[in-house]
Parts: structure tokens; sequence; C-alpha cells
């Protein structure tokens, strides 16, 4: 019989063993990489072959084409081939060995939206023009599912005026075809969102509308491609836009806004 002086004893000894052997747990911490070369801001990036692309944006010269890449390896950046318009606020996303630069602003002061779609060749450092997106926006998100690309929401032209105002479309292109489908509508349109990919559900989370600081909001909605229906999911836990988000081990993380 264990007597209750002896289980004590056997409780401390496991405390203190577990104390001593346990894993250590990770060190999560933020570093200082090299900085962009040409500051800017209203960027569009993404990740292709393990380096980051940045393109485009507002610089102080005014808007940009400006292309840059990033390679991690060696902490080191280096200039491509500009995008043969100045874009802010476009999306990009890797795709089947391309790049891909959709919607945005165009001009060298201009918040014109843009339907253009470029694909970047890594290899030839050139772009070509695809086609057009139906919907003409910026301020947009994109993700990348089964060798397609999916644009969401926006801020875009209402109607024939040349006032801005929130779209709520939803439109596939086909790399394949080069042709682009319009699918079931952002329930609740918005612009400055970000999209993530996750389970072969898009998410498009926060924003705001008309572009306006004063309405962010901490909606959340996911699509479903087979179905072609979205659906309400958790929201952010503060309204937020202007912001990020990636995907790591089947966890959506946003950052900034």
């Amino acid at each position: 019989m264990i007597t209750g002086r002896r289980a004590a004893f056997i409780l401390i000894l496991l405390s203190v063993a577990y104390i001593l052997f346990r894993p250590a747990a990770a060190k999560v911490a933020w570093e200082m990489r090299a900085p962009v070369p040409q500051p800017r801001t209203e960027v569009a990036a993404a990740a292709l072959d393990g380096k980051i692309y940045l393109i485009g944006g507002f610089a102080k010269e005014g808007v940009t084409g400006r292309v840059e890449r990033y390679d991690p390896a060696i902490d080191r950046w280096t200039v491509r081939a500009p995008v043969p318009i100045a874009l802010h606020h476009a999306a990009a996303a890797a795709l089947n060995g391309k790049l891909y630069v959709v919607g945005g602003f165009e001009g060298s002061r201009s918040w014109k939206p843009s339907r253009g779609l470029w694909e970047y060749d890594p290899e030839a450092d050139r772009w070509t023009a695809k086609r057009e997106m139906p919907t003409a926006r910026g301020a947009l998100g994109v993700g990348v599912w089964e060798g397609k690309l999916y644009a969401v929401g926006g801020l875009g032209t209402m109607g024939q005026v040349a006032l801005l105002g929130n779209t709520g479309a939803t439109e596939v292109y086909h790399p394949a075809t080069d042709q682009w489908e319009k699918k079931a509508y952002l329930p609740t349109p918005r612009d400055h969102l970000a999209v993530a990919v996750v389970n072969g559900k898009i998410n498009a989370v926060g924003g705001r509308f008309n572009s306006d600081y004063a309405e962010n909001v901490p909606l959340h909605h996911v699509y479903d491609p087979g179905s072609d229906r979205w659906s309400e999911a958790a929201p952010l836990p503060k309204p937020r836009s202007g912001i990020a988000a990636a995907v790591l081990h089947g966890k959506i993380y946003i950052f900034g806004g």
C-alpha cells in the first residue's frame, strides 16, 4: 500500500522530472531581414519557388510597376522586370510556376480600377498580358485552388459613374484555357480584405466598406468551390482591414491592418 507520505514523495519526483525533461518550448520571435530596396506601400506580394515577389505600389515618386524579388536563403533583394503598367492595390498569387498579378488601380497617380491580369515567367523574366477579369477592381483578395485563381471582392466603379464602390464579385481564372468564370457573389461586398485557402475552401477575412477606415469589419466568409456557395464563419476578434493573410499547417494567420 502506498502511504500518503510516499504518494506525496512520488508526486514531487514526477513533477521535478517533468520540469527537467519536458521538451523545450519552441521560441517564437521576429527578426529583422534585408529591407526592401525601394520603400513603398499598397503593394502586391506572393511567394514563388521559395522567393518572395513584391509588386507595384505607391513610391515616393508616385505609383510604380517595380518588381523586387527576395531570396530568404541569402537575405537579398534583386530587381526584376517591372509590370508593364504602374499599379497599386493589386493582388498577386503563384500558380503553375508562374506569378499572376490581378486587378488594382492603374496609372501613375490614378484610382482607375483595373481588369488586368498579368502573368510573369521567372525563367524568362518577362510579363505577358492575359485575358482581363470581367469586373474591374482594386483592393481585392486572391487565392489558388486546384490550378485555378479565385479573385474576390474589392473596390470598383459603380455602374456608369466614376465613383468607387464595393463589389462582391467572385471570379475564377482557368490558366489552361485563359478564361474567366463568374461565381456566387461574396455575401457582404467589401475591399481591403484578405483571402486564404484552407482544405479546399476560400476564406474571405476582414476588410472595410468603400475604403473607409471607420468602416472596418471582422467578417469571415467561406466559399465552397464544389457547391458554389458562401457561408459565414467565426469573425475576427477585432475589425480590421488592409490586412495580410498566410496559411501554415492548416491554420490562417492574419497580420497587421
